[in-house]
C-alpha cells in the first residue's frame, strides 16, 4: 500500500455496510416478504438504494409485481421486526476497531457520514461501545441532500477542522464513494456482500476488508 501523496489529519467513515452490516439485514427482511407473495427482487435491484435514500419504494415494486395491493403499515412492521432480529446478531465489521485505534494512535480526527438517520447511527454505535471515538458524526439531519451530493463530507470536514485534501473517506457504495470524491476526498472503498458488484473501481484504493487497510503506510510510514 503507497502513499497517497497527501497530507493527512482525518479518517471519516459511512455508517452503514461500512461500520455495522445493516444492509444485508434490510434487503433479506424484504426479499422474505416477496418471497411470501411468490415474487423476488434481486441484490442488483435492491443496490441502487444503497448509501441514499428514496431512490427505490420497495412497497410499489412488490404490488406491481404481485399485481395488487397490500396494507403498508403492516408490512413495513414485518420488516422492522425481521431486520432487527438480524440485526442483533450483527457485530463490527472487521478492521472497523484496528482503524479508530490506529488513528487515535496517529492523533488523526476521526468523522462519521452517513445518509442514515441520527437516531439509527447514534443508537447502533453506542450499542457497539465506539461512540465516544468520533469527533463529529453528519446525518441526514445535517443537510439538505444525503449522498451521492458531497454535503455531509463537507460539513463533516468542516465539522474537524480540515480540508477536504486532508481526509480520507471509507466507504462502501457507489453513492457513498461519489459523495467523498465530489466533496474532494481520497477515498477508500471496501465494498460488503451487497455492494461487491457495484462500480467502485473509481475509488482511490480499492480493498476487500477495513483488516486490509493502514493508515500509516498509507502515509508512507508516518
Amino acid at each position: 500500500m503507497s502513499a497517497y501523496g497527501r497530507s493527512l489529519r482525518a479518517v471519516i467513515f459511512d455508517f452503514d455496510g461500512l461500520i455495522l452490516d445493516t444492509e444485508t439485514p434490510e434487503y433479506l427482511s424484504w426479499l422474505k416478504i416477496y418471497e411470501e407473495h411468490t415474487v423476488s427482487i434481486s441484490i442488483e435491484e435492491w443496490a441502487i438504494c444503497i448509501g441514499t435514500s428514496n431512490v427505490l419504494d420497495p412497497h410499489a415494486i412488490l404490488e406491481g409485481r404481485a399485481g395488487k395491493g397490500f396494507d403498508r403499515v403492516e408490512l413495513s412492521e414485518q420488516v422492522r421486526e425481521r431486520r432487527m432480529d438480524l440485526l442483533a446478531r450483527e457485530k463490527l465489521l472487521p478492521g472497523v476497531l484496528d482503524v479508530l485505534n490506529e488513528a487515535r494512535a496517529l492523533d488523526l480526527k476521526v468523522g462519521l457520514a452517513s445518509s442514515s438517520s441520527r437516531s439509527w447511527v447514534v443508537g447502533h454505535l453506542e450499542s457497539l461501545g465506539i461512540a465516544d471515538r468520533f469527533h463529529t458524526i453528519k446525518t441526514r439531519e445535517d443537510v439538505d441532500h444525503v449522498k451521492p451530493d458531497p454535503a455531509l463530507y463537507v460539513r463533516a470536514v468542516e465539522a474537524l477542522g480540515v480540508q477536504p485534501a486532508d481526509a480520507i473517506a471509507l466507504e462502501d457504495s457507489y453513492h457513498g464513494l461519489c459523495a467523498a470524491r465530489a466533496a474532494g476526498l481520497f477515498c477508500v472503498a471496501v465494498p460488503n456482500p451487497m455492494t461487491r458488484h457495484l462500480a467502485l473501481h473509481e475509488a482511490d484504493l480499492l480493498l476487500s476488508s477495513l483488516e486490509e487497510l493502514s493508515l500509516g503506510s498509507l502515509l508512507g510510514g508516518k
